[in-house]
């Protein structure tokens, strides 16, 4: 038998959760402990906004930047959110394809092109109590309380039933929402072979 035919087909993870629930650093701390493993890939989106900005680490384009990688095939899923452009960079079907679990920061808006571009997809859902995330955002500095608690209420923190999902709640502590999501991911990689 064909070891390479045999192996699986890998896995690409999309991570989503409203403002404030805290997926950038559950990533992180994701990333560090999934370091050392070589089938496993963090994904540096593309994004219109200055690498410089703060949050997450993203490569910093331009629009006419992103429109010269969208149309040349750069992405494997791109979306607009925000007032913004996002890019998963096109290698990362490759990386699923050669048996990687591959996790991207991605947006419940763009689920059906995750699907629609990867054989398999498990979508992780960041949540946090809504008084949690009003809490969160508040402390930005970014709106007024009143208006993040009708935004949030407006807002679903659901995922449809069209997809694979495991939530997470990270309305505790971080250490024990990593662990989750570590635990999460490795289940995940002992069903790639």
């Amino acid at each position: 038998m064909n070891m390479a035919a045999a192996k699986a087909e890998g896995c690409m993870v999309a991570v989503v959760g409203p403002s404030g629930a805290g997926k950038d650093t559950l990533m992180a701390i994701a990333a560090e402990a999934l370091a050392g493993c070589e089938d496993v890939t963090f994904v540096r989106r593309v994004i219109t906004r200055d690498a410089a900005a703060g949050g997450e680490d993203h490569h910093g384009v331009s629009d006419a930047e992103f429109d010269v990688l969208e149309k040349s095939g750069g992405f494997a899923v791109s979306w607009d959110a925000h007032g913004l452009r996002y890019g998963i960079p096109a290698n990362t079907k490759e990386r699923v394809a050669a048996g990687h679990l591959v996790i991207a920061n991605g947006s419940r808006s763009a689920l059906p092109h995750f699907k629609a571009a990867y054989p398999r997809l498990v979508v992780v859902n960041i949540t946090a109590r809504l008084d949690v995330l009003a809490a969160r955002l508040e402390a930005r500095g970014r709106e007024s309380r009143e208006d993040i608690l009708r935004r949030l209420e407006r807002s679903s923190l659901s995922v449809g039933d069209d997809f694979d999902v495991v939530t997470i709640d990270n309305s505790g502590a971080l250490e024990d929402s990593g662990r989750v999501l570590i635990e999460a991911l490795q289940g995940l990689r002992t069903t790639i072979r």
